[in-house]
């Protein structure tokens, strides 16, 4: 166990390494220069002499180090990641990155924590009950729109959800974290309010993956429906939800607790792009807005925050799929 769990967190330092690697050098193949492109713009709006904007740029540019070799700027910045330290915002300076991906992740946290509970709990159970031959007949008819959506990217649910349950029946906000005018104090009324606001994203990303694990869960269950041990439960004479709840569901959700790591990354990256639609301040507002402004470091934070999340969520499954099946455990 000591090896295993030795392996996987080399791993895992590996996989981070990599992604740092990579989001510090390809923005730097660009020629714009970050700092120049943000106080040029200041300037056009605040009146700056050109002889101050040259000598903010060279003050800025010395104390983000960005006057000193390449090489030892990328040595000093895998150093201040494994001390998780990602220096300061270029855009929102002095604020760090560390204190804009704080204020982002608890939206992006609770959207993506409910959406995937919900779309994992409901397709698996869908396509378990669409593949048990004693279901009844309407289960499988109300599955099947789920499957129809799968092939549907969660950006364009977004946009149908919009037009027709935002624009057009006007029935939920059209995007924002909540309405004009609502004190975020923490009441009732706030609370009802935000989640208003979060039904429609929280739908374009359920919609979308609900039916691929619809599919996926029958197509396990159909291969489960001629193994030995569901037979002998059926000739012991037991009925047929405990055979569905411990000799059916139980082992077909065990790949299905594999797969949701391996989609933890899908999911991550829909929800950002959903999260940049509906004007969400969450993880995908926050990249947005460094992109655009160029703010290499906010974007360097939060790439490896994400990478870090789903290769950590991924070895944590490693350790639990052993719970899961005592087969592995015991080996």
């Amino acid at each position: 166990m000591l090896r295993l769990v030795i392996r996987r967190l080399l791993f895992l330092a590996l996989v981070i390494w990599s992604a740092s690697t990579i989001v510090f050098f390809i923005p730097r193949m660009s020629e714009t220069n970050a700092i120049r492109e943000r106080f040029a713009e200041l300037a056009r709006t605040g009146g700056f002499s050109p002889t101050d904007l040259e000598k903010i740029i060279e003050s800025y540019t010395k104390q983000f180090g960005l006057d000193r070799p390449l090489w030892d700027q990328y040595q000093d910045y895998i150093v201040s990641i494994f001390k998780l330290d990602f220096g300061f915002s270029l855009n929102r300076y002095p604020m760090t990155v560390t204190d804009v991906i704080m204020q982002a992740i608890p939206w992006t946290l609770s959207l993506l924590l409910v959406t995937t509970i919900i779309s994992f709990l409901i397709g698996n159970l869908l396509g378990a009950l669409s593949a048990w031959p004693k279901a009844p007949g309407w289960v499988r008819a109300f599955a099947t729109p789920f499957v129809l959506l799968t092939g549907v990217p969660p950006v364009i649910m977004g946009v149908l959800l919009l037009f027709f349950l935002g624009f057009r029946m006007k029935l939920l906000p059209l995007g924002g974290s909540y309405s004009i005018g609502v004190v975020p104090d923490g009441s009732w009324t706030f609370m009802l309010d935000v989640l208003k606001h979060q039904v429609l994203p929280a739908l374009s990303l359920i919609l979308g993956s609900v039916g691929g694990w619809v599919l996926s869960m029958r197509g396990m269950g159909i291969t489960i429906q001629g193994e030995d041990y569901v037979n002998f439960a059926e000739h012991k004479g037991l009925g047929a939800g405990a055979i569905f709840r411990d000799y059916y569901l139980r082992n077909t959700l065990l790949p299905q607790a594999t797969a949701l790591a391996l989609a933890l990354g899908t999911v991550v990256t829909s929800a950002i792009v959903v999260e940049g639609l509906f004007g969400l301040p969450g993880i995908g507002q926050a990249l947005n807005n460094a992109i655009r402004s160029n703010d290499f470091p906010v974007i360097y934070g939060i790439v490896l925050f994400i990478t870090g999340a789903v290769a950590t969520l991924m070895v944590l499954m490693e350790f639990v799929y052993p719970l899961l099946d005592p087969r592995i455990r015991n080996e």
